[in-house]
């Protein structure tokens, strides 16, 4: 009975995301709808951004060269040049709104319709501007060879675990350029150094730790940022993301490991959040207050980086591709030979 009163409020939880999607979406203004030329197979990206000018031409770039074949954005009231940059893209359709990010649950409101109303039978990644995906055999094997493999194993979901990059030295230090391969600059990452636990109620597997926790969170572990993410979906209309990427309804969705001991293919997101931009952006969203928690994040981030904060440290690893990641046990092939 306890178990079945749990899917009926989750059950529950689900329709009310869905209805708010339906609401909220309503109040996005549509600038470049270009959703005719989506194939039926074609593979939609989707993102949700604010003043992201600089990270866009490269950003575009890694998506379509993996296999991206239309890009859906809402635009949060960018005044740096990121609506028009992005109105000219022909792959890109592209929703504008001055509602409030926090009051969206964090955007994912806006994604949530766009996601049922037009990403309904086909293989959906969801990310930020400053997240790229990264799976077993990218180098050789576009995204197309992943989500078929995927669909004809049965799995409709894919897990990426945020692998935050950094550089070494002060972040000040190494300008990025518009267009530049930012792991050129934030090349190092943490090859160990996480904390995993399983959400009993959506089933999901919670993952904390990596350099944003120990030099911004060391004293309140449990506060660091969840690095669990679940991007990739083969989506249906009845789907809905509850917390960011983090977690979806149905839960079953979340199950993207193997509760018998076995590994089950996944991937990573590698995170270029830390980039000399990085200053002004944490400046501002601090003083926008629209993320979690009272942007409690932004505030540890904006005292830390008074200090010039270098992440680096004698365990960080320079990263090299994604047989490194699978040495490390960060990603896996799972059955994906």
């Amino acid at each position: 009975m306890k178990r079945l009163g749990t899917l009926i409020r989750l059950r529950a939880r689900r329709q009310y995301y869905i209805a708010r999607a339906l609401v909220r979406g309503r109040r996005m203004t549509s600038l470049r709808n270009r959703t005719a030329q989506i194939a039926p197979n074609a593979i939609l990206a989707l993102v949700t951004l604010r003043n992201e000018r600089v990270r866009l031409p490269y950003f575009l770039d890694y998506y379509r060269g993996i296999g991206i074949d239309h890009f859906l954005i809402v635009d949060n009231d960018s005044n740096d040049g990121s609506r028009e940059f992005l109105a000219d893209q022909p792959d890109v359709s592209l929703w504008t709104t001055g509602e409030s990010y926090k009051g969206s649950r964090f955007g994912m409101d806006w994604l949530n319709h766009l996601l049922r109303r037009y990403g309904a039978g086909h293989w959906c990644l969801t990310v930020d501007p400053d997240e790229f995906l990264v799976y077993p055999h990218v180098n050789t094997r576009p995204l197309r060879a992943l989500t078929d493999w995927l669909e004809s194993s049965g799995q409709r979901s894919f897990s990426a675990m945020l692998l935050d990059m950094y550089p070494k030295g002060p972040i000040t230090d190494q300008p990025y350029r518009e267009g530049q391969d930012p792991f050129e600059i934030a090349a190092w990452f943490d090859p160990a150094n996480y904390a995993i636990r399983k959400n009993r109620k959506f089933l999901n597997l919670w993952i904390q730790g990596g350099p944003r926790a120990r030099s911004f969170f060391a004293d309140q572990p449990q506060s660091a940022p969840a690095l669990n993410k679940i991007p990739l979906v083969r989506w249906q209309r009845r789907f809905a993301y509850a917390s960011s990427t983090h977690m979806l309804l149905p839960r079953s969705l979340n199950l993207v490991y193997d509760q018998d001991g076995g590994e089950m293919a996944s991937g990573a997101l590698l995170h270029a959040k830390f980039l000399s931009t990085f200053i002004a952006k944490s400046a501002e969203e601090l003083d926008r207050r629209q993320h979690y928690a009272d942007s409690q994040e932004y505030r540890a981030y904006h005292q830390g980086l008074q200090d010039a904060a270098d992440f680096w440290c004698p365990q960080s690893r320079r990263y090299r591709d994604w047989r490194q990641l699978e040495e490390v046990g960060l990603i896996s092939r799972g059955n994906w030979a």
